[in-house]
């Protein structure tokens, strides 16, 4: 029998997402077994440091990839935005499964809020610079306050009223099942207020790019409008030099025969500069986007 070996991150949200991955590869191939190789990375490891601070690109991918590297698993699952633009040398995304929900969303220590009603110096936990900008842009008068740790911590953190609201991806409440639980108090973000992170929401399945057989049998899980339109966001991160640190956002979307791309780069003094364009080739789209930028001359923020 053909063994598998899959790398993952130990938190519960890297465990449920991988195992959603290994039941729909044992659903197309039976005689294949799927054996879990979980991981603590640098940044599972450094909760309590800034992401800016520890060097975020790829905190959470870089021990897993080494291990693909050297052949001690065969695929890794990842969360697409963790995925720094440039692989390791000789890993590719074998497969990427259909993305879920992109939105952001905040969570409300009290019942009946939206970001519109919060009151001034309301304390609102993220530890992104990308969704802490693009807030301020609407809300300058609330409090950003740093936050880390997996999902049920910062749920608990909110509750504990050690926040006024937090900010989370959809696609993990969703995945872990918290958008259930009825004492939560949801307000989702239009695309308008915060544009998502590059690929947020959609899982990256890597693996050695000379690997046919796994790439055989992941190439039966990759939803292709998910693979293309993550991989139009990610040719904007490569071609920006940039990584989860910055303040940076893309999404791209595919609208009948044509690609829609649009793109956030917050500079020094977080004004969002936002570009939308719109196209037969989405990858010629990112590489536009990033000359439209670079022409404004955009310092990123840091």
């Amino acid at each position: 029998m053909t063994i598998i070996r899959v790398g993952t991150r130990q938190s519960q949200l890297a465990l449920t997402q991988t195992n959603m991955v290994v039941d729909a590869l044992k659903t197309l191939h039976p005689d294949v077994e799927f054996e879990l190789v979980p991981y603590k990375t640098t940044g599972d490891k450094l909760v309590h440091v800034s992401l800016q601070k520890i060097g975020g690109k790829g905190v959470f991918v870089k021990d897993i990839e080494k291990a693909l590297v050297e052949k001690e698993i065969d695929i890794a699952v990842h969360s697409l935005k963790d995925v720094p633009g440039l692989l390791a040398e000789g890993c590719v995304i074998g497969a990427s499964p259909e993305r879920e929900d992109v939105r952001d969303c905040l969570i409300f220590k009290e019942a009946g809020m939206t970001l519109a009603s919060l009151p001034a110096g309301s304390v609102v936990g993220t530890s992104s610079l990308r969704r802490q900008v693009q807030l301020e842009a609407v809300r300058p008068d609330l409090v950003y306050k740093s936050l880390r740790g997996n999902i049920d911590s910062r749920i608990q953190k909110v509750r504990d009223g050690q926040y006024d609201a937090i900010v989370l991806a959809v696609a993990g409440i969703n995945r872990l099942g918290w958008t259930s639980q009825a004492d939560l108090d949801i307000e989702y973000l239009d695309e308008s207020i915060c544009l998502p992170a590059i690929a947020q929401a959609a899982l990256g399945i890597e693996c050695r790019a000379d690997d046919q057989q796994v790439l055989d049998i992941l190439s039966g899980i990759n939803h292709p409008e998910t693979a293309i339109c993550a991989g139009i966001e990610r040719e904007f991160l490569r071609g920006m030099g940039a990584d989860c640190t910055f303040p940076i956002a893309a999404l791209a979307k595919q609208v009948g025969a044509d690609y829609q791309l649009e793109v956030m780069l917050a500079d020094r003094e977080k004004n969002c500069h936002r570009i939308r364009l719109s196209g037969p080739d989405g990858f010629q789209l990112a590489k536009e986007a990033v000359e439209e930028l670079n022409q404004l001359g955009v310092e990123p923020a840091r």
